[in-house]
């Protein structure tokens, strides 16, 4: 679900089970109910997980990248053949996941649940359908021209401009609405675009395989079909050569994939996203070549229950498998504040995140941010990481235009474009997710008003579960993170 156009932002979360369970055991309740109500309903069919901790510590870069891809490939083939077969036989249909180890099946009836609970290589049935519809998107309308924008200037993202530090070199990865690709914003900065022609291979993937809105299914080229992926894509890396600098990093590439169907996604098409960054395939869906995945992943959405994800951790062996193979994975909190514990859904929850709350268009918090700690999944898990701008912000829409959007999914994006400039300063942070979120956390600064207390943490202390560990700062996370000498003028 969308993260930033309206109130509520959540994400996706599966209980991926680690160790074996009865047959009774197996089935979620949404599951169970679902089917008693219609009858059948989609679900994923959960089995165990790969282990990967030896890779990260005898591998780095894109070395570790490449085998951790190997390893979740050859595990979730060897777990999955039987199963595979098993379905096959009987005519299911499917789709096949190893960025975690699960199938995903629609409108599985009871019967075939209930010989799926008795299966001893399924860990877990969990929920994977939509229940709602989200309104639509705002009317975009066409923003005034500007130069560079506020919540640009804001992450001091011009000071390293002037020094030659703008995202050169790194990719950045986006899964959202989809992207209106070529707008004259972000087309330059378009993986796919050599300057003449458009080749969407390996750039480009839609896991929205019915329905689609405007963009129809299975789209072979970029295609946003809500106006809100091609927003948070502008604030990456936007700049249209002229007048209208709307990104943090503008010389950053990117690729990107559509989760949400009109701005509605399921744990499954948020998995075929993240699946698709960790190794990027060509038009046809074959040849995955995890040489090209980007450095980051910003993900300016949510999936909350009525969208399947009734177990808070549905997805985070996904996310945690991804960050384990070297990517950063930004997440916008949410938008259900102003109370305390409201970073209540995936993946702003998981440790493996890097979680972005919003400030306002002064220096306090903005009254819809989400505020931790997570206490959905019991964890008490301090959230969120970093504060960022977040409202009024003026990005790049769909018709060529740009307008202003205000979410926790506008300031994700500022973060995503950050860590873009400081991998131009130092490209060894690439593959160096835990590395990075050191670095923006402990040069974030604490000039936030804030008087809210959560968590019995107060409001004096930093980090706490309100702002974090403070606002985002690209200058000072160069200078003092990376002890980059800055030029005459922004000291």
């Amino acid at each position: 679900m969308l993260g930033g156009l309206g109130r509520s932002l959540a994400s996706c979360g599966l209980a991926l089970a680690a160790t074996a369970a009865s047959a009774s055991e197996k089935l979620s309740d949404p599951v169970r109910e679902a089917i008693k109500q219609h009858g059948s309903t989609d679900v994923l069919v959960v089995l165990k997980q790969a282990e990967l901790m030896g890779i990260g510590k005898s591998l780095s870069g894109d070395a570790k990248l490449v085998a951790t891809v190997h390893r979740l490939r050859t595990a979730a083939a060897a777990d999955q053949r039987d199963l595979t077969r098993w379905l096959d036989q009987r005519g299911v249909g499917y789709r096949a996941f190893w960025v975690a180890n699960f199938i995903a099946i629609e409108n599985a009836d009871a019967a075939l649940v209930d010989e799926l609970q008795s299966r001893p290589e399924v860990r877990s049935i969990e929920a994977d359908g939509r229940l709602s519809k989200l309104p639509p998107a705002p009317v975009e309308s066409l923003g005034p021209v500007k130069a560079v924008e506020p919540g640009v200037n804001r992450v001091s993202a011009p000071a390293l401009w002037a020094m030659g530090f703008r995202g050169q070199g790194v990719l950045v990865a986006g899964q959202d609405t989809g992207y209106q690709w070529d707008h004259p914003a972000i087309r330059r900065q378009y993986a796919g675009w050599n300057g003449t022609s458009a080749d969407h291979a390996y750039h480009w993937f839609d896991a929205i395989q019915s329905g689609g809105g405007s963009c129809g299914a299975s789209s072979s080229q970029p295609c946003d079909d809500n106006g809100h992926g091609t927003h948070t894509m502008g604030t990456i890396v936007g700049d249209d050569g002229g007048t209208n600098q709307v990104g943090v990093a503008p010389d950053a590439r990117w690729i990107a994939c559509r989760n949400m169907d009109q701005g509605n996604g399921t744990p499954s098409t948020y998995a075929a996203c993240f699946e698709f960054f960790l190794a990027p395939t060509d038009g046809a869906g074959m040849n995955p070549d995890p040489l090209r995945a980007p450095h980051i992943i910003n993900n300016s959405w949510g999936c909350p229950p009525s969208e399947g994800c009734t177990a808070p951790n549905v997805l985070q062996t996904v996310v945690e498998n991804v960050r384990s193979a070297g990517v950063l994975v930004v997440v916008s909190a949410g938008n259900d504040g102003s109370a305390c514990n409201t970073i209540n859904t995936p993946a702003a929850i998981y440790a493996s995140a890097f979680t972005v709350g919003a400030l306002g268009t002064s220096s306090s918090m903005a009254g819809y941010s989400s505020r931790g700690p997570v206490t959905v999944d019991g964890s008490n898990r301090m959230k969120p990481d970093v504060v960022a701008p977040g409202s009024s912000v003026r990005s790049s829409t769909r018709g060529n235009g740009y307008g202003s959007f205000s979410g926790t999914s506008m300031a994700g994006p500022h973060v995503a474009g950050v860590a873009a400039l400081l991998m131009s300063i130092e490209p060894g942070l690439k593959r160096d997710p835990a590395r990075i979120e050191g670095i923006l956390r402990t040069t974030a600064i604490n000039d936030v008003t804030n008087a809210q207390a959560c968590g019995g943490i107060p409001s004096t202390a930093i980090p706490n579960n309100t702002i974090g560990y403070g606002r985002v700062d690209a200058l000072n996370a160069a200078r003092v993170g990376l002890g980059l000498i800055v030029v005459s003028g922004f000291e």
